[in-house]
């Protein structure tokens, strides 16, 4: 069995576990600690740091973060503090997790894109798709054949008024205190602006969000179809995992 550490570092946790490649399955019980405020490069590294040695795990770690990531370089910073911006990534992980650790770092929606292609919807893998990660924020990968753009942002493409993820997030929902058939309005105003410009054969929505699809995905109109990803809010994990030993960084 071929296995690695995936960590995903999210607005409001950061999770962790050991996968196994060939299945992406988890192996053993995942980590969750909460993001530390203010979520600064040196306080996330410490806490990713943290759940590898709970972990016991003295291998490669592949490491999400909310962020454009070009090279070793982060270029932005969303729900993580703004002290992001210009961090050689690489540095800073190998600085907390040890210089000789091998270390591959990226966008943490491509990363679950590419998990999702690997071990999720086949429909992944054909024509041009949407794959979105709906949490604190709306993270995005575009895929065609399977195959990814990196580091594309449509969560803070501009609908009407604002971002799309200051309008349809599961944060929204809940800070709003919205149903589920409200929210979905949101997303469906968001999910029609997206289907206009790329006009894709399928929406793949992940995030914790997705695991209560039932709720709120009747009430959506537009004409492509969307569907719950397969590993729900595993994917982010299991692709940082993924990255490490495959080379998928971008």
């Amino acid at each position: 069995m071929k296995t690695s550490f995936g960590i995903d570092v999210g607005g409001s946790g950061i999770k962790g576990a050991v996968v196994n490649l060939d299945t992406g399955e988890f192996v053993g019980d995942r980590i969750k600690i909460s993001t530390p405020k203010p979520a600064t490069p040196e306080a996330v590294a410490s806490t990713v740091a943290e759940i590898v040695e709970q972990a016991g795990w003295e291998g490669p770690v592949g490491i999400t973060l909310p962020s454009i990531v070009k090279g070793q370089m982060v270029l932005s910073a969303a729900n993580v503090d703004k002290s992001w911006i210009g961090v050689d990534a690489y540095e800073l992980f190998h600085r907390h997790l040890g210089s000789d650790r091998h270390i591959s770092v990226l966008n943490d929606a491509d990363a679950a894109g590419l998990a999702e292609v690997a071990f999720g919807d086949t429909k992944a893998k054909e024509g041009p798709v949407i794959f979105l990660t709906i949490g604190t924020g709306i993270g995005s990968a575009l895929l065609l054949d399977g195959k990814l753009w990196p580091n594309a942002e449509l969560g803070h493409l501009i609908v009407g008024d604002d971002e799309a993820e200051h309008q349809a997030s599961s944060a929204v929902k809940e800070d709003k205190d919205l149903s589920f058939k409200k929210w979905a309005k949101h997303v469906n105003r968001v999910l029609h602006e997206y289907e206009a410009l790329f006009n894709p054969n399928l929406f793949i929505i992940g995030g914790g969000i997705s695991r209560r699809f039932e709720k709120w995905g009747p009430h959506l109109t537009i004409k492509t179809e969307v569907v719950p990803a397969h590993l729900r809010n595993k994917a982010g994990i299991i692709g940082a995992a993924m990255a490490v030993t495959r080379d998928i960084a971008p």
